[in-house]
């Protein structure tokens, strides 16, 4: 009897830089096996001559080759290939974050729904520097534009919601972003002195991409390293990347960056986490361990009392139901968070109900 031999998993070549076209490697690669992917694809700037500062001295704008496009149509059909490898890749929970300019995002973002994707948020980046309009012609181009999408509508994708807030003073982050494009020591630089790569990004704006949509040790693909700032900051917040370039000094450039790159101590990778993420604990697991005894009183901070039932629910002024429910009658509110709202006596003290549910989750690892 002939013996089928299974067909061994392809490896993921985490932390590195492949060499080649985006679309032909991505097809490369095994499907479904990353979380995130960030894309920064050419603008087709449709660049018309030179332009010049005030002072006649050249702008270094965006003039290589990968951005040139014979029409709207091959820009079209690129887009349209390479975002149908990209989905191919992702996780059936995996999402992706695409940059772009006024010249390509809305052909990106109607591709994007033509797939299959979900568009979660378009996120603007605001610039706090931006390059001044010299011709005069225009307003300043002082924005980017993000879209966030899932791969499908519906899929659990991740969002560190609670890590986001704190980062922004314990607000709710908006959907723009002010902050200033690379430049500084940050602007790596080529073998003459001028801007190794005219679209460089900021690492800040990697951070906060980052750490709002992937946790420690998710793989993230960038299928247009440029200079490596995707695997940079990846590599710092102790995510696996990999990077797809055709351009062999681009290469270059992003190995010797991504070699002087160290990851933050690993106690410092975990962020705030939203309390919908944690492990869900009914209050009756915690009657069931004797943490709380049927019988025993339950206060809430105006001193109403709720009786403990050996079924996990309460009783207080012939109402009955969870802690939530009794909670809500007691307030006459629609909604009460039971495990805030009531608290237990130990030694004297009352302690909210929540401490002993924490205790659990910590149990739970």
């Amino acid at each position: 009897m002939t013996q089928t031999k299974t067909k061994p998993a392809a490896r993921l070549p985490l932390n590195s830089i492949l060499d080649g076209d985006c679309i032909e490697v991505m097809n490369g690669l095994p499907e479904a096996s990353v979380d995130l992917i960030f894309a920064d694809p050419p603008y087709n700037l449709q660049l018309k001559g030179t332009l010049h500062r005030p002072n006649n001295t050249e702008v270094d704008a965006v003039d290589d080759d990968w951005d040139q496009f014979d029409s709207f149509a091959t820009y079209d059909t690129f887009t349209k290939d390479w975002l149908a490898a990209a989905r191919r890749l992702l996780k059936p929970d995996g999402a992706i974050w695409v940059i772009g300019s006024y010249h390509n995002i809305f052909r990106v973002g109607a591709e994007l729904q033509n797939q299959g994707y979900w568009i979660l948020n378009d996120v603007v980046w605001r610039k706090s520097n931006p390059m001044p309009n010299f011709r005069g012609k225009r307003l300043t181009n002082a924005h980017e534009t993000m879209i966030w999408a899932s791969k499908s509508e519906g899929a659990k994708y991740t969002f560190n919601y609670e890590a986001l807030k704190a980062l922004n003073e314990g607000i709710q982050m908006r959907s723009d972003w002010v902050l200033p494009i690379c430049n500084g020591a940050e602007r790596l630089k080529d073998a003459k002195g001028g801007k190794a790569h005219p679209t460089q990004k900021p690492e800040a704006l990697l951070h906060r991409v980052l750490v709002a949509a992937t946790d420690p040790g998710d793989v993230v693909l960038d299928p247009f390293f440029g200079t490596g700032t995707t695997g940079a900051v990846a590599r710092m917040l102790g995510r696996d990347f990999i990077g797809i370039e055709r351009e062999a000094a681009y290469r270059e450039i992003a190995e010797e960056r991504l070699s002087r790159v160290r990851p933050y101590d690993r106690s410092a990778l975990e962020v705030s986490r939203s309390k919908r993420a944690e492990p869900r604990v009914p209050f009756g697991q915690l009657v069931e361990r004797g943490m709380l005894r049927p019988g025993e009183m339950l206060v809430n901070s105006r001193g109403q009392l709720a009786k403990v039932r050996a079924d996990g629910t309460l009783i207080a002024d012939q109402v009955k139901g969870s802690i939530h429910k009794v909670g809500a009658e007691l307030e006459g509110a629609p909604s009460c968070n039971g495990w805030t709202y009531w608290h237990f006596r130990r030694d004297g003290k009352t302690v909210p109900i929540d401490v002993l549910r924490q205790q659990i989750r910590a149990e739970m690892g």
